[in-house]
């Protein structure tokens, strides 16, 4: 982010603080807003004071938007507000104001915030689309741009590796420092649900443990072991077969990134691209690094089978307070924050399976610290997705299936807006229907940075238990089923 839209996203927070406090006016900044920077006393920040001005008496108080302090409990009324055009170079106010009488302040006292939250909407907008971890592209950049990837050595169009069953393919192993900016691979196989039986894995600075532990195409959010296009800002699968990830992977000392093939036929070709960025310094101490767990329940185990649908007076007059028995996204040690998950569904009952809350237990508390209202508002759509597919930057249901036995569903949750910081325990889980009722088959891959070193995943399932089917549990629409893929 350069400099200037940083100062407006910090001016625009300020605004919306505005809104939320009732403070009564709008202020100028002090300083030059293309790069200054001053010295408040503690460290240098930028320019961006703002200062609230009753022209009328020169009366002004200051407020230090990095601080939220204001240096005056004053608050200064004005009337309108325009746009004052002075070029980003010349010290002064972006905005200017009128004053007016104190009278009239009560009964429109939001008036003004409410105006300047809109003013700055496109700033919000800006800020939004931003993020920290990529490179500004207004500014030379001094790393070294690497890729590594499956092109002929040779220099023909044999740009593919094989991969025997059993094998496994070192697709990077080189030291750093560095960040993966993005992956790429494809796949080319006659194996059936191939994307269950190939496995990625990546280790860190030398650790035996993986830190990603997932077959491929969970990764890639492709949970039921089929394609299906989609896209967000992290993770994306695109024509024909193409999966990406723009996950950032810091490394301090080596990275290596393998792929295995579990299954029972050769990959005939594996195509990758691995872009990252060779740094010149080392890393800061504090960097977290890059997790990824799969999980599965196939099924999940419901408490009873004794239930006609959701709405069983049974079933909702369950309490589950704790947490007991619910599905388990990721549980980690150690200190980080969760991102989020891509979670797919095959359901083995009739009726929407998403009656499930999400439930974060936050260093080693034993009832949830935060607590949702719904699989598919955890997932940020509403009503049981309406069985119609969505598919936005940090959330969405590509693929939603029908309220019936049989049906699937893929979702996915990222939290770039507010990841879920831990200090030494995080446990991610949800519900497999309301109160853990329903016994359907969830399959998920859980992300977050943490500090190494990691605690060991649990083992990855069995490749023939990864396949998904339907399982005989009983139920609403549950007559058979067992072993029907």
């Amino acid at each position: 982010m350069n400099a200037t839209l940083r100062r407006l996203c910090w001016l625009n927070s300020f605004t919306t603080l505005l809104a939320g406090s009732r403070l009564r006016g709008f202020a100028q900044t002090t300083g030059d807003v293309a790069g200054t920077v001053v010295d408040h006393g503690q460290a240098l920040i930028p320019a961006v004071t703002l200062r609230l001005v009753n022209q009328a008496t020169n009366v002004s108080v200051t407020q230090d938007p990095t601080t939220s302090r204001r240096s005056s409990p004053e608050l200064i009324p004005f009337r309108r507000i325009a746009r004052d055009l002075r070029t980003p170079s010349t010290p002064g106010s972006l905005l200017w104001a009128e004053p007016r009488s104190q009278s009239t302040v009560e009964g429109n006292a939001m008036r003004l915030p409410i105006a300047l939250v809109l003013l700055l909407m496109p700033v919000s907008m800006a800020c939004a689309q931003v993020d920290a971890w990529q490179p500004d592209i207004t500014r030379q950049q001094t790393y070294t741009a690497v890729r590594k990837s499956s092109a002929d050595p040779a220099g023909g169009n044999h740009d593919w590796k094989t991969v025997a069953p059993g094998a496994t393919e070192t697709v990077l192993d080189d030291d750093g420092p560095g960040v993966i900016s993005h992956l790429w691979f494809t796949v080319s196989t006659p194996e059936a649900y191939h994307l269950k039986r190939i496995v990625l894995r990546m280790y860190w600075d030398g650790e035996t443990s993986p830190s990603v532990e997932s077959p491929i195409g969970d990764f890639f959010g492709l949970g039921l072991g089929t394609y299906h296009n989609w896209q967000s800002q992290l993770l994306s699968v695109g024509s024909v077969k193409a999966m990406n990830s723009y996950f950032p992977m810091p490394f301090q000392h080596h990275a290596r990134i393998t792929v295995t093939n579990e299954g029972e036929h050769a990959i005939d070709a594996l195509y990758y691209n691995i872009d990252y960025r060779r740094l010149a310094a080392s890393l800061p101490e504090d960097t977290l690094y890059f997790h990824a767990q799969y999980r599965q329940s196939q099924p999940n185990r419901g408490w009873t089978t004794s239930w006609k649908n959701n709405n069983d007076a049974a079933v909702l007059n369950k309490l589950n307070l704790n947490g007991e028995d619910n599905y388990v996204w990721m549980h980690a040690k150690g200190h980080g924050q969760y991102l989020g998950v891509t979670m797919s569904v095959l359901q083995n009952q009739d009726y929407w399976w998403g009656e499930g809350d999400d439930m974060f237990f936050i260093d080693g508390a034993t009832s949830p610290n935060i607590t949702g209202t719904g699989s598919e508002d955890y997932f940020l759509g509403a009503w049981g997705f309406g069985a119609t597919p969505f598919s936005y930057l940090l959330y969405g249901a590509p693929v939603a299936g029908e309220p019936l036995a049989g049906s699937r569903s893929s979702v996915y949750r990222f939290h770039n807006e507010q990841p879920i910081p831990f200090s030494h325990e995080f446990k991610a889980t949800m519900e497999h229907g309301g109160q853990n009722a329903r016994s359907d088959n969830f399959y998920s891959v859980a992300y977050w940075y943490q500090a190494e070193p990691h605690e060991p995943f649990p083992p990855l399932p069995p490749v023939e238990q990864r396949i998904p089917v339907l399982v005989q549990v009983g139920g609403p629409g549950n007559v058979s089923g067992s072993g029907s893929k």
